[in-house]
């Protein structure tokens, strides 16, 4: 690669995070003589920031009967000017071409620092010059000793050109994983064009930024730990741009408009929404106003009948707040629900559809508090009974779509606002893959420009397919066709009606019960056959029957 197209690209961004992204410093030095090779520190920013007040002394990690602070979050309010004060000192510093390995001249293009602890690497490449991420992902896998103490200490690694930026926790030589960290342009993978610049420049402009870089590190990144027995690493979670995304706009909305919007978040399978849930719930919990006087909700229940989000919910939330009480688990009774609402403590409350109802009705003997309700999709298996019911509570007489298949939780929420109209102390954050045009109606935004409601945040399947997270079925299916023929025996016969003739055969077919059984043994034995043990026994099926 052209070293010096790599060079001013280096020279850019480090440009923009010093005078517009609220950096400290830009380093440029082979070995920065502050630091550690061997500790993988920059202990110069380290000392500098602890030196900026003796308080940071008193409280954060203990270490030989000493307690340092090595960095200070936002606060959730503004009640208290000395947390604004310290969070104002942390240093953020970036360091180019960052030798970090004592007996090697390798260097990294970019590593991020917040008071002197690494958090970032960047791997930089010009796409006017023939390469791209692909190169950058390379050169993570082969030239990169995933030992050193410096990147296995870091947080995320970032593979960028000027289009396209992947992401990696974890290097782990040839067999390491990059995802996309990429905004998606035209429902499909990849950015859009910039007109400003690069098009990845909202990386550096908006990820990166002090503010925005400092949240996702106190509020996203979190480690999952390994199953009980096995031998594997905890795994560090570190989201994707839409995850990350989504979940700063809903809250940004939230905190501007107060309780008694609606949202409507349609995610891909493949998106991710368990963790995109759980991080929503927590900032939910803790969201003030703009002036952060007062709390935007009290409450923020989740409906869900996912156990393995039940659990991640807790695990999440306790690795950000170390509080046991905030998240609840409605797994006993009613009554139980009741008392997480009405009580002080639990902050998050984590419940099941059959009791939604319950949950409107106890929220409405509740006004004086201000509820966010987040529904997961996961729901369509739910037997139509539970939906019938919810409806029948919440008074609804809406007649459902015969076009439409039912879903209960899409269903439960659309009877809730059809019978009682929007409340001003509840809002609803539905999370749906495939919302119904009904849902899209009552809970999407309307947008101008084409003159239909819209989701307020999409991550589309078309580009979930892309990107890798899901299988396009369309690819590689085989239809099963039944040919016939239909001859006029009367060609001058004006009651004879072709178009309808072959249609009432076509149903008659599709639907005989000899027809839908063969098909039924054909596909089911192909499946057996020739696909239940791909992709490591995990491959599903997945079928759709029309008629004509």
């Amino acid at each position: 690669m052209n070293k010096v197209d790599e060079v001013a690209f280096e020279e850019f961004i480090c440009r923009w995070l010093l005078e517009q992204g609220g950096y400290d410093e830009v380093k440029l030095a082979q070995a920065p003589p502050d630091f550690d090779v061997i500790a993988g520190l920059d202990r110069g920013e380290l000392f500098t920031f602890i030196g900026l007040t003796i308080e940071v002394l008193r409280h954060g990690v203990e270490d030989l009967g000493v307690t340092l602070r090595l960095a200070y979050f936002k606060p959730a309010s503004g009640f208290t000017p000395e947390l604004q004060e310290r969070y104002a000192r942390n240093r953020l510093t970036v360091t180019r071409q960052l030798r970090y390995e004592a007996a090697s001249t390798k260097s990294l293009d970019l590593c991020l620092f917040v008071n002197g602890i690494p958090v970032a690497t960047a791997e930089l490449k010009n796409a006017l010059t023939g390469q791209g991420v692909e190169h950058s992902i390379a050169q993570y896998r082969t030239d990169r000793d995933p030992n050193a103490k410096l990147l296995r200490r870091t947080v995320v690694h970032l593979a960028v050109d000027t289009e396209r930026v992947a992401m990696t926790t974890r290097l782990a030589g040839s067999g390491t994983r990059f995802l996309p960290f990429n905004r998606g342009h035209e429902m499909g993978a990849g950015n859009p064009p910039n007109p400003s610049g690069h098009r990845t420049a909202y990386l550096w402009e908006q990820v990166w930024q002090r503010d925005a870089w400092l949240d996702l590190l106190q509020r996203f990144v979190h480690v999952e730990p390994a199953p009980k027995g096995s031998k594997a690493r905890p795994k560090v979670i570190f989201p994707r741009f839409h995850q990350w995304d989504a979940v700063r706009a809903l809250t940004s909305e939230a905190q501007a408009n107060g309780a008694g919007r609606d949202y409507l978040v349609q995610h891909s399978a493949g998106s991710g929404k368990s963790n995109t849930i759980a991080w929503m719930a927590h900032r939910l919990s803790s969201l003030h106003d703009s002036a952060g006087e007062a709390k935007v909700f009290d409450k923020v229940v989740v409906i869900t009948d996912r156990r393995v989000l039940d659990k991640q919910l807790q695990d999440t939330i306790y690795q950000f707040e170390h509080a046991r009480g905030v998240v609840v688990r409605i797994d006993e009774n009613s009554q139980q629900l009741a008392d997480a609402l009405a009580g002080e403590q639990a902050r998050i409350i984590i419940t099941t559809l059959q009791k939604f109802p319950f949950v409107t009705e106890k929220i409405d003997a509740l006004p004086d508090r201000r509820y966010a309700v987040i529904v997961d999709e996961a729901h369509s298996s739910q037997t139509g009974d539970s939906a019938a019911a919810l409806k029948e509570v919440l008074g609804s007489a809406t007649e459902a779509n015969p076009d439409e298949p039912p879903d209960a939780a899409e269903d439960a929420l659309a009877a809730a606002v059809k019978a009682r109209g929007r409340q001003p102390n509840l809002s609803f954050f539905a999370f749906t893959a495939t919302p119904k045009a009904r849902t899209l109606e009552l809970f999407g935004r309307f947008d101008e420009a084409t003159r239909r409601h819209v989701p307020f945040h999409l991550y589309a399947m078309r580009q979930a397919i892309q990107e890798g997270f899901i299988i396009d079925v369309l690819a590689n299916y085989v239809t099963y066709k039944t040919f016939w023929q239909i001859e006029q025996a009367v060609p001058d016969d004006p009651e004879f009606d072709p178009g309808k003739a072959k249609a009432a055969i076509a149903r008659f077919v599709s639907l005989h019960p000899h027809q839908l059984a063969q098909k039924a043994e054909v596909i089911i034995e192909h499946f057996r056959r020739s696909v239940a043990h791909r992709i490591g026994g995990q491959a599903k099926a997945m079928g759709r029957h029309c008629v004509a």
